[in-house]
C-alpha cells in the first residue's frame, strides 16, 4: 500500500474536521500517539541529527499535541507551536504543555493546513506534519506553504506511507483468513474516494521525494520506524484495537462482504471468547515512514 491511513474515519490529526465528533474522538487520538511514542521518539532523534537546535518547531496537523509534546521534549531549546484545524483538539494540547511542564515555550494556531501556515509570526526551523498532508485536497500547493513557513536551512519532515497497522495472525480461526487485507483493500477505496471528495482535489503520485522537490525543497533523507506491540498486549493496546477495528466496522460495512462482517462482530463481542478483548494473539505492528527536506534558500 502507499499510504499508511490506518483508520476509517481517520483516526489521528491534521485532517478535515468537518464531520467528527471531537469529545467521542480525543480519547483514541491520545491513545495512539501514546502507544505508539517510542517510534516517534526515534524518528525526533534522527531530526535532532539534521537540526540540531531548532529555535522554533511547527506541529502541522498536532491533534492533541502529544507529539508536539514529543518535539518539546527532544528539543528543550525550542518553542513549539502546535497548528490544527480543531480548536477543542487544541485545547486538550494546550492543557497538555501546561501539565507536563512546557507550556511556557509553547503555543496553538487554529488552522486549516490547505488555509497555509501563514499566520506563523516566525518560520520554522524544524516543521513536522504527520499523516497530515494527505487531508488536503491540493497536496502540491500546501508543500509549497510549508516550504514558505520554513526558515532558509529549515527542515521539513513529512509522515506520510509506511505500512498498514496488523493486530491480528492471519488465520485466527474463524472467517475466512487474511481477513485484514480485504479490509485493508476496502480501506483503500475508501480513501481514493475521501482524497477525491476533498475541496481542490488533484490526483498524484505518492512520491513524496519528487513531491518535495517540486516545493523547491531539498530531499535529504528517508527513514522508517517500526511501531511494534507484540502479543499479549497491555490493556490500553488491547482497548485501541478495540476501539479501531470498532471504526473498521462501521466506516467500511458497505464495502465488506457479510461472512467478514460477521467476523468483526465476533471479534468485537465482549462476551465471544474468540474476541479480541480477550484473544492472546492480538498485537499491534505498523511502520511510520519519515520524508525530510530542508529550504536551501
Amino acid at each position: 500500500m502507499g499510504q499508511h491511513h490506518d483508520h476509517a474515519g481517520h483516526d489521528h490529526a491534521g485532517h478535515d474536521h468537518t464531520d467528527m465528533d471531537f469529545a467521542e474522538m480525543l480519547p483514541l487520538l491520545v491513545r495512539e500517539a501514546e502507544l505508539y511514542t517510542p517510534s516517534y521518539r526515534e524518528a525526533a532523534a534522527w531530526l535532532r541529527e539534521q537540526q540540531p537546535e531548532p529555535g522554533l518547531i511547527v506541529d502541522a496537523g498536532s491533534g492533541p499535541g502529544v507529539i508536539s509534546g514529543l518535539l518539546a521534549a527532544t528539543f528543550p531549546g525550542a518553542r513549539v507551536v502546535a497548528v490544527d484545524g480543531a480548536g477543542p483538539l487544541l485545547e486538550e494540547a494546550r492543557a497538555r504543555a501546561d501539565r507536563l511542564g512546557y507550556g511556557d515555550r509553547f503555543s496553538t494556531l487554529e488552522s486549516e493546513l490547505a488555509d497555509g501556515l501563514g499566520e506563523l509570526e516566525y518560520p520554522a526551523d524544524l516543521l513536522w506534519a504527520s499523516r497530515s498532508l494527505h487531508h488536503v485536497g491540493d497536496q502540491r500547493a500546501a508543500l509549497a506553504g510549508f516550504a514558505r513557513g520554513l526558515a532558509p536551512g529549515g527542515t521539513l519532515a513529512l509522515l506520510e506511507g509506511g505500512l498498514p497497522t496488523r493486530f491480528l495472525p492471519r488465520d485466527i480461526g474463524i472467517g475466512r483468513p487474511g481477513l485484514q487485507a480485504r479490509i485493508d483493500a476496502v480501506h483503500e477505496e475508501w480513501f481514493t474516494r475521501m482524497r477525491a471528495s476533498l475541496p481542490g482535489a488533484a490526483a498524484e503520485i505518492e512520491d513524496w521525494p519528487a513531491l518535495l522537490a517540486s516545493a523547491g525543497l531539498r530531499h535529504t533523507g528517508t527513514r522508517t520506524f517500526l511501531a511494534d506491540l507484540p502479543a499479549p498486549l497491555s490493556d490500553e493496546a488491547r482497548a485501541f484495537v478495540v476501539t479501531s477495528l470498532t471504526r473498521r466496522r462501521e466506516g467500511l460495512a458497505e464495502g465488506l462482504d457479510p461472512d467478514d462482517l460477521a467476523t468483526l462482530d465476533r471479534l468485537l463481542d465482549p462476551d465471544d471468547k474468540a474476541s479480541v478483548h480477550h484473544r492472546p494473539d492480538v498485537f499491534v505492528l505498523t511502520a511510520h515512514t519519515v520524508y525530510t527536506a530542508t529550504r536551501t534558500d
